[in-house]
């Protein structure tokens, strides 16, 4: 129960947004929540909610896996990196786990853009994750 309180301004801020399927469990000291975010932006501000708690996600003792609905709308964009496939990751930034990849000229679904560096994007496959802007380029 400590986990649910450390992180309960979290908790609320899922409810009080709409997350679908919101579920809360605690497992080996580790604290999961899963649900299905309305939009982006939903997504994004539970991040924000998390670095505020955690600053940095050093804890290691919080899995957010809080994805926005695939009916969500979005533009496309270009993965324009000089050779290489994109890293799709967890959260926004580098320090975050690498969940996915977008390749050398394929095509991701914007679905919101967290920061002037990072996108909530979408690949081909499914996969929902952050990717760094400079490597995007938007239709």
């Amino acid at each position: 129960m400590a986990l649910q309180e450390k992180y309960g301004r979290l908790i609320q801020a899922a409810r009080q947004a709409g997350v679908r399927n919101l579920q809360v469990r605690e497992q080996n000291n580790v604290l999961y929540i899963d649900g299905e975010a309305p939009n982006g932006q939903v997504k994004d501000q539970l991040w924000q909610v998390y670095n505020q708690i955690d600053p940095d996600f050093r804890a290691g003792d919080l899995v957010l896996d809080v994805n926005v609905g695939a009916d969500a709308a979005g533009r496309r964009a270009k993965v324009v990196t000089k050779e290489s496939n994109l890293n799709i990751r967890k959260g926004p930034g580098t320090d975050q786990p690498v969940i996915g990849k977008a390749a050398h000229h394929d095509y991701v679904t914007l679905i919101s853009q967290h920061d002037a560096q990072w996108w909530l994007v979408r690949n081909s496959s499914g996969q929902e994750g952050y990717a760094y802007a400079e490597y995007l380029s938007p239709e």
